[in-house]
């Protein structure tokens, strides 16, 4: 119990605000062996749900009502005026029947008001996360609201967001078992844990990149009947509560070209991708290169797609024939004709290294406008 914290028996120690008629209904039983009151039972969830309000914990609640127990027990006039052991006993058992009911009321009082409390603190930790992400509060106020769920918005912060095979919420197992981990292992740090439009979002301080690369892990890999993430985007690290926001949206972009370009693996860095908001700045510049470049494929039985294919998997083997025909199923031999076919029909090679380079591009530019299956 608190050091602080009045015990149980002291005198003028304000602890019987929390009692209430509790010595009376004591006494009362010893002498008649009633159960308590519907309204005495009432009294005792009321007195519960005040003390959680003013900071008592359950435990040190019930301390409190079984410490006077102990104290008041001798004196109750039911004990005291017991002539033999079988009195005793059953004035015992009415008594320790009715602390029974009293303290299970007063604790589901004290129950009831952390429930309400925690679902206010996640309302409001939600409309906070909402105004931090849309960037639609004052900063300054956003700032002073940010402290108080651990965040100093002055620094860097780096924003991962988590897309799982079902939604996020924040009562999902999965986010509860990583919200666990990352509070028994570092404890109050400068991060938030939210989640937002059924995706996790993890706020940290680029400082502090253990946590994020937990917070990657653990969503990598959660526990035990908790579905692990499809796929974690980390934005880029910016300093203040625009740039949470900057870094919200890189991550959100990250997964979103992950989709479209059906990128392998699980971690994505929105570093790692920046070629690709610069290819789509231009849409018609980039439609125009494909349409040039790859256009040619249609004209090939089967039309463009298998030699399109057969591009992204050679790129992807590093231009290891033998590698890309692996993946591809194919014989190396076939693998060969249908590069060749790819030079006859394009004008380009993947052996020169800078038709290579335009014949990439216009790939991935096939990948993100969807080529050949959309007309551009």
């Amino acid at each position: 119990m608190d050091e602080n914290r009045p015990q149980a028996g002291d005198e003028d120690d304000g602890t019987g605000d929390f009692l209430g008629c509790y010595p009376q209904l004591l006494a009362e039983v010893s002498e008649t062996g009633r159960r308590p009151l519907r309204h005495e039972l009432d009294s005792f969830r009321a007195l519960g749900e005040r003390a959680a309000e003013d900071g008592w914990s359950l435990r040190d609640l019930v301390g409190l009502y079984l410490g006077r127990t102990r104290d008041l027990w001798g004196t109750l006039p039911g004990v005291a005026r017991a002539a033999s052991a079988s009195e005793r006993a059953r004035t015992g058992d009415a008594l320790l029947a009715a602390v029974e009911v009293a303290v299970s009321a007063m604790g589901e009082g004290h129950e009831r008001a952390q429930r309400l409390a925690v679902r206010q603190e996640e309302g409001e930790r939600r409309e906070f996360v909402d105004d931090l992400l849309y960037g639609r509060s004052d900063m300054g106020r956003l700032a002073e609201r940010a402290q108080r769920f651990g965040l100093r918005l002055a620094g860097l912060h780096t924003v991962a967001v988590a897309v799982g095979p079902e939604k996020y919420d924040d009562v999902h197992r999965t986010v509860r078992f990583i919200e666990r981990e990352l509070i028994g292992r570092f404890g109050p740090r400068d991060v938030l844990l939210s989640t937002k439009e059924g995706r996790l979002v993890c706020i940290a301080a680029s400082g502090d990149r253990e946590v994020l690369d937990h917070f990657v892990r653990l969503a990598e890999k959660p526990g035990t009947g908790c579905p692990a993430a499809r796929r974690i985007a980390v934005g880029r690290e910016h300093s203040g509560a625009r740039g949470v926001v900057s870094s919200y949206e890189e991550a959100l972009g990250a997964l979103e070209l992950a989709e479209r370009l059906g990128l392998e693996g699980v971690r994505l860095n929105a570093s790692e991708l920046l070629v690709f908001p610069v290819l789509l700045r231009d849409r018609g510049a980039m439609a125009d290169l494909v349409r040039t470049v790859l256009g040619p494929l249609t004209k090939a039985r089967g039309g463009a797609r298998p030699l399109l294919e057969t591009l992204m998997e050679c790129a992807a083997a590093g231009y290891v024939n033998a590698e890309a025909a692996r993946r591809l199923g194919l014989s190396v031999r076939t693998l060969s004709y249908r590069l060749e076919r790819i030079r006859t029909l394009t004008g380009y090679s993947p052996g020169e290294p800078l038709q290579r380079f335009t014949l990439e591009a216009a790939v991935m530019g096939a990948r993100l406008l969807g080529w050949p299956d959309k007309d551009l």
